[in-house]
């Protein structure tokens, strides 16, 4: 009973294998030639754009002006007028010295310059009677001359009584000291009762102006010779101010923008650097003496700068930078480019790309050189580049 079943089975199928084959016969026919698949990438078109360069460099704070506070004369500290860390005003008294032998000495020239007077008058009263007796012969000639010696001798001991009074004010003025400039004090090294010198080594308080303040950065003598190079070339154009952003430790800005005072003359031999000084308003005193901060100068601006993603950027095994565009004929060609200068996620590209070369950004793993593509434009938030440029080191030659 089963073999009548399976023969039946096979037939049916046999016929429904057939009537596929039949109906399927007239879409049989294979497509012609090879098949081409065109990978989808997206690319970025390059234009020129005017790009603000500047250079981000490290730098410490300084104070604007710094007074050290000593005494010019010795004595006694009887009072500290100031309280540590205040603000202080250029003239407030600081401390107070005993002055009671300078009042003494004061007291003294004084007398003395009282009594050189006295005798100045006594003097000029006998030159006067001596010059008109020797006239009618009264006198000899001789102790006329003694009268006008004796009155130029009075005159010349009123003028050294008086150099010893002001000496002597001058003293007494010492012996209160006052803040040389205005600005933040710091710590007193002295008390009450303290024993000071004239013109000791050690500073009594130390008086700080903090606003404005100084930002000290280096800047090597290579990376200046090469800007210069730029600007005498043409291929950027200086003269932009000297504006510079503060970046603080935490790497958050500061709220007030700095400007370049002045470059230092000298390279140190030792680092091959210079000094570069930017001064910076601080009206919050934020920014303390010595803190270590990063100033972001603006150098210049490049008319026609080409920015590129810096993902559309690679190396080769031969350690050269490269990019991947598509031509006008949709094939993948590649370029090698020099590159020197970041700004912020993009190249700007020196040499090898032009305005108008459509840069492969993403997909570059799908293609390599005379491959044809799809080209899709990245949209235009992926394009935006930031307005300023820092320098960084060179990723081709």
């Amino acid at each position: 009973m089963q073999l009548p079943y399976r023969a039946l089975w096979l037939s049916v199928v046999g016929a429904a294998s057939g009537m596929l084959a039949a109906c399927g016969g007239s879409h049989a026919a294979a497509p012609s030639g090879p098949f081409q698949f065109k990978p989808q990438v997206t690319v970025v078109t390059l234009r020129s754009q005017s790009v603000n360069l500047t250079r981000e460099l490290p730098g410490r704070t300084a104070p604007y002006l710094v007074a050290e506070v000593r005494p010019q004369v010795s004595g006694i500290v009887k009072r500290r007028l100031f309280t540590e860390g205040a603000y202080v005003k250029a003239g407030q008294p600081l401390y107070e010295i005993d002055d009671a032998i300078y009042r003494a000495q004061l007291d003294s020239a004084q007398a003395t310059l009282l009594k050189a007077r006295a005798t100045l008058e006594a003097a000029r009263l006998a030159a006067k009677r001596s010059a008109e007796l020797v006239k009618v012969d009264a006198v000899s000639a001789q102790d006329n001359d003694n009268a006008i010696a004796a009155e130029r001798q009075a005159e010349a001991d009123v003028a050294a009584a008086q150099a010893a009074v002001e000496s002597g004010s001058i003293n007494v003025a010492y012996a209160h000291i006052a803040s040389p400039i205005s600005g933040r004090i710091g710590k007193s090294t002295v008390t009450q009762g303290a024993l000071v010198t004239a013109n000791q080594e050690a500073a009594l308080a130390t008086v700080t102006k903090l606003d404005p303040i100084y930002v000290d950065v280096n800047q090597s003598s290579g990376e200046y010779l090469q800007f210069q190079r730029e600007v005498g070339n043409g291929f950027v154009r200086s003269g932009q101010g000297a504006a510079a952003k503060i970046l603080l430790e935490d790497g958050s800005s500061y709220g007030h923008e700095g400007k370049l005072q002045f470059a230092d003359v000298t390279v140190e031999q030792s680092t091959g650097n210079f000094l570069l000084r930017v001064l910076v308003p601080n009206p919050d005193q934020l920014l303390m003496p010595g803190m270590y901060v990063r100033a972001v100068i603006s150098e210049g601006v490049l008319p026609n700068g080409l920015l590129v993603p810096q993902q559309g950027v690679t190396h080769d095994p031969q350690g050269r930078a490269t990019a991947l565009i598509v031509a006008t004929n949709g094939t993948v060609e590649q370029r090698v480019v020099r590159a020197t200068r970041a700004i912020g996620n993009h190249w700007l590209v020196d040499a090898g790309l032009t305005a108008g070369d459509r840069v492969i950004v993403e997909g570059l793993q799908k293609v390599q050189p005379g491959m044809p593509v799809d080209a899709v434009e990245a949209p235009m938030s992926a394009q935006q580049s930031p307005a300023a440029a820092t320098r960084t080191a060179s990723i081709a030659n």
